[in-house]
């Protein structure tokens, strides 16, 4: 039979995920492969260098740089506490004596005697990282990191921003065609990851955060309101950095978009179990796509076949038209000529047919799909 690969986003049922952990920096791995781990498992840990302040005793005490180590309380590598006194001259007759005080706890790194200042260390700065998402180690990137693998539902959004978070998944609209207002949000939302319909503005955006909500999945947002709400242009960097508090994910993109019925569906029957999000998004070259991981149990095994066809596409898959004139419209594969076909552009592309629900057929680019994932 006939099948494709198509760039786009992945919203599968079932399928198996593999999340790569990897710490900054090397340092410890704390797991081993076989050991089964829950989404907030520690599995390395590393420590960040402190930061450096820099003291100039010479100028401090009035003398040159060479004659500053006969007056230094401390040694290269020593522990110091704020406001401890690391230099002192012996003054005059024992009088006029000049004290330099750590302005940090840290440790003296180094001093030099051609500049004269001191290199001050605040302490390291503890790092872990956790799963992400319960699983089962199958791999250990030694003093790096893990390879963490489970069975489970797995959505990809257009955008998003706001890191890693998790909790509980609440639908709390009745419909995709719904919008998420403040008026369904209550105490019960705080540390969810709520699911709207067609939209959420920005001030029900800051409810949620007010109420404790981990993050929000929907249809789309004001791009003007991204703005507002971030306090800065975005521009083309890639996102997951900010720290406004929850993690935003947009299925279909910009504006009041009804999230894919197929999507709601799945995400509706997947409540009340625990979902790992990520907002980060990257739309040039090396994409990223915000996502959605929901383990649903059971052998890894048994979702190979979805892993193997993920992004393949064939006769009876289902699509969303990701381009006008049939933009946001699903669609089932009917046919995949091998054949390259000459565009209305008179360029010439790969197509598929497709159908829509209504029996309505047309011919389009392979890149204008994305495959739907069941």
């Amino acid at each position: 039979m006939a099948f494709a690969y198509t760039p786009g986003l992945r919203v599968a049922s079932v399928t198996r995920v593999r999340k790569e952990r990897r710490l900054p920096l090397k340092g410890t791995v704390v797991v081993a492969v076989g050991d089964e781990v829950e989404a907030g498992t520690i599995v390395a840990r590393t420590e960040l260098p402190g930061n450096v302040q820099v003291l100039n005793l010479a100028n401090r005490m009035g003398l040159p740089p060479a004659d500053i180590p006969e007056f230094l309380l401390k040694n290269p590598g020593d522990p110091v506490e704020q406001n401890e006194p690391i230099a002192r001259s012996k003054g005059f007759l024992g009088l006029f004596k000049s004290t330099v005080r750590s302005p940090i706890e840290g440790q003296l790194d180094s001093y030099s005697e051609i500049t004269g200042q001191v290199l001050l260390r605040e302490p390291p700065v503890p790092v872990e990282i956790d799963a992400y998402v319960k699983g089962k180690v199958v791999e250990v990137i030694e003093d790096e990191g893990v390879v963490v693998e489970t069975r489970g539902t797995f959505v990809q959004g257009i955008f998003g921003i706001g890191g890693e978070t998790r909790g509980e998944l609440k639908v709390v609209v009745d419909s995709s065609d719904q919008e998420l207002t403040a008026d369904l949000l209550d105490p019960s939302c705080s540390g969810k990851v709520l699911v709207g319909g067609c939209f959420v503005s920005h001030s029900t955006l800051t409810r949620a955060i007010g109420l404790g909500v981990r993050a929000v999945v929907v249809g789309g947002f004001d791009d003007k309101d991204l703005k507002d709400f971030l306090g800065y242009d975005l521009g083309v960097a890639i996102t997951g950095h900010e720290t406004k508090g929850i993690t935003l994910i947009l299925t279909e993109g910009f504006g009041r978009m009804n999230m894919a019925q197929a999507t709601f569906d799945l995400l509706r029957s997947r409540q009340g179990l625990l979902a790992s999000v990520n907002g980060a998004t990257q739309i040039r070259a090396g994409v990223i796509r915000p996502e959605l991981v929901i383990p649903v149990g059971g052998d890894v095994q048994s979702a190979q076949r979805a892993e193997r066809e993920a992004g393949a596409l064939d006769s009876g898959s289902q699509v969303r038209l990701i381009r006008a004139p049939y933009f946001g419209r699903l669609a089932k594969v009917t046919k995949l000529p091998p054949e390259l076909q000459e565009l209305d552009s008179e360029s010439k592309a790969r197509v598929l047919e497709v159908q829509f629900d209504d029996g309505e057929r047309a011919i389009v680019p392979r890149a204008n799909v994305e495959l739907i994932e069941h």
